[in-house]
């Protein structure tokens, strides 16, 4: 039923995947699925913010990230399941979609774990906008 899951984890925040990682891995290992996890830096590289950046911060900022993503699947993903590591720039909503597109995801697990306003309490502003504007399906883990 699915082949290629995503996953998107804020690697400064736990409550971005430690209920939706093993909700995750148990769908992969069910289906003989792939996990696809994808990170969200902001976008740099815009005028407004870029000049308060070095020239490098974002080429930087990726490393970093990629070599976070990389321990993070060595600790939390089993050896026996496929994972790959995305790195995507811009808004979060937007860039999951993305990624979900651009790599043909079937289903999209994520968290709801931000509680800002009064909408947030019900699912979380990013959930929010990937169950509406997603193509695949979408499963929120509380």
């Amino acid at each position: 039923m699915y082949q290629k899951i995503l996953l998107p984890v804020d690697l400064n925040e736990p409550s971005s995947w430690e209920r939706a990682l093993p909700v995750a891995l148990s769908l992969c290992r069910n289906f003989g699925a792939s996990l696809h996890l994808v990170t969200v830096l902001p976008d740099y590289r815009m005028p407004l913010v870029g000049s308060y950046f070095p020239k490098d911060f974002a080429k930087k900022a990726h490393e970093a990230v990629q070599k976070a993503q990389h321990d993070f699947i060595v600790e939390h993903v089993p050896e026996d399941l496929t994972a790959q590591a995305i790195i995507a720039d811009g808004s979060p909503w937007e860039a999951i979609i993305k990624v979900g597109k651009k790599i043909d995801a079937d289903l999209i697990v994520m968290a709801s774990h931000t509680k800002r306003k009064f909408a947030d309490y019900v699912i979380g502003p990013n959930a929010e906008h990937v169950v509406h504007h997603s193509k695949c399906s979408v499963m929120i883990v509380r």
